[in-house]
C-alpha cells in the first residue's frame, strides 16, 4: 500500500494497463478517492473511451474535469485524500491545441506534484521510443511530453513503468 502523501508516478505505452493500475493502487486505500480527467471529448471515439474509463470506476469516486488548469485543480483538493490524475499527455496535448506556454505550465504542475498532500496517483504515456514523427507538431508534442515526464518523474517518490498490464518499478 502506498504511502499516505507520496506521488506514484504510472507511465507506459498506449494500452500497457496504466490507468487500470492506477485505479488498483487509488482503491487500496480507504475513499472516497478523486479522479482528475484531463480528456475533452471531441469526437464520437473520445467519447467512448471516457465512458470506458468512467464504467470501470465504482462508487466512491469523484470525478473532477481539468483539461487546462490541472495545478490550481491539485493544489485546491483536501489533503490526504487519494487522487488519480489521469492523464498528462492528454493535459499536454490540451495546453498545445490552446497554444499556451508548455514550459510554463509544465513548472507549475510539476511544482504542486513535488508537494503531494495525499496518496497521488498520476498517469502518462510513454511516447519516445517509437519512430521519430513525421511531422513538426507530432515532434514538438514528443519531446514536450518527454520533458514533463521527466520532470514528473524527478519529483515522483516511485516511478511504475507499465508494460503489457504488468508494473515495473523503477524509482
Amino acid at each position: 500500500m502506498p504511502d499516505r502523501s507520496k506521488l506514484t508516478f504510472l507511465i507506459g505505452g498506449a494500452r500497457s494497463g496504466k490507468s487500470a493500475h492506477a485505479e488498483t493502487l487509488a482503491t487500496a486505500l480507504p475513499p472516497p478517492w478523486i479522479y482528475i480527467a484531463t480528456a475533452q471529448a471531441y469526437d464520437d471515439e473520445m467519447h467512448e473511451r471516457i465512458a470506458l474509463h468512467r464504467s470501470r470506476r465504482g462508487e466512491g469516486w469523484t470525478t473532477i474535469d481539468a483539461p487546462l488548469d490541472l495545478a490550481g485543480t491539485l493544489a485546491a483538493l483536501p489533503d490526504d485524500q487519494p487522487v488519480l490524475v489521469d492523464c498528462l499527455t492528454l493535459w499536454l496535448t490540451n495546453h498545445m491545441l490552446a497554444e499556451h506556454d508548455l514550459g510554463l505550465e509544465c513548472r507549475r504542475l510539476a511544482e504542486v506534484l513535488s508537494r503531494p498532500r495525499g496518496p497521488w496517483f498520476v498517469v502518462s504515456n510513454e511516447v519516445g521510443q517509437g519512430i521519430v514523427p513525421d511531422n513538426a507538431l507530432a515532434r514538438r508534442f514528443r519531446d514536450a511530453a518527454g520533458r514533463l515526464n521527466q520532470q514528473v518523474a524527478a519529483v515522483a517518490d516511485t516511478v511504475l513503468l507499465m508494460v503489457a498490464g504488468l508494473p515495473l518499478k523503477v524509482k
